[in-house]
């Protein structure tokens, strides 16, 4: 394994570890008022296409990482456009 590899992994497991207490937070009590929806769905653009490059040049660390956040995201920008639309509508 190379040293790129191995920052690669590291930088994996720090992203991810970052991400996953929001994500988790905002799973479990389904609050999304402190969250911006432009910024939640511009991070989930960014990590499908970090996804993306990551298929193209075969880069395991990159692809893991930010599938991970990508879904993150989703779940969290889904939880965000029940509480802000269809919440406020009852």
């Amino acid at each position: 394994m190379i040293l790129s590899d191995i920052i690669g992994y590291i930088a994996s497991v720090a992203m991810v570890l970052g991400y996953m207490p929001q994500a988790i937070h905002t799973i479990r009590t389904r609050n999304t008022d402190g969250i911006a929806m432009p910024t939640f769905l511009l991070m989930g653009l960014g990590a499908a296409c970090f996804a993306v490059q990551g298929v193209l040049i075969d880069n395991m660390p990159l692809i893991i990482t930010n599938v991970i956040t990508s879904l993150s995201s989703a779940i969290i920008a889904s939880i965000k456009v029940y509480n802000d639309y269809f919440r406020k509508a009852r």
